[in-house]
């Protein structure tokens, strides 16, 4: 019986707009209006922040790891450890490193490029490895 069913389905047409829209693939907007749809300018204009200025000039909001926690408060700059203003850093790509003295590099590249140069030769005989 459920065969018959299934021979039936199968002699129903369907419209290629309606199989275009029920195939593709969309993401949820979380109830937020579509771009171009009617609300205009209103739906797109930034919120208006709750938080007061001095609020976000003196906490970390946001940055509760705990449920009963509040935001940490910004410290000044020098309580923070010098390491940190370093992260953002750019450091040097290995084609760069391999052009200079390794003699003459600073530790920290010296260290990089023995990282990322192995790296290298790993990848390349694992390639090589892969094709024999």
């Amino acid at each position: 019986m459920p065969v018959n069913h299934i021979k039936s389905l199968r002699s129903i047409t369907i419209p290629k707009e309606v199989i275009r829209h029920v195939s593709s693939r969309t993401f949820a907007t979380g109830g937020k209006a579509k771009k171009g749809s009617k609300g205009g300018a209103a739906a797109d204009a930034p919120k208006a922040s709750i938080l007061s200025k001095e609020v976000k000039s003196t906490t970390v909001v946001g940055a509760i790891i705990l449920k009963d926690g509040t935001d940490p408060i910004v410290l000044p700059d020098s309580e923070y450890p010098d390491w940190l203003w370093h992260l953002l850093d750019k450091r040097l790509a290995l084609s760069e490193l391999r052009r200079k003295d390794v003699e003459t590099l600073p530790y920290e590249d010296l260290k990089r490029f023995v990282k990322l140069d192995n790296r290298a030769r790993i990848k390349e005989n694992n390639s090589l490895k892969a094709k024999n």
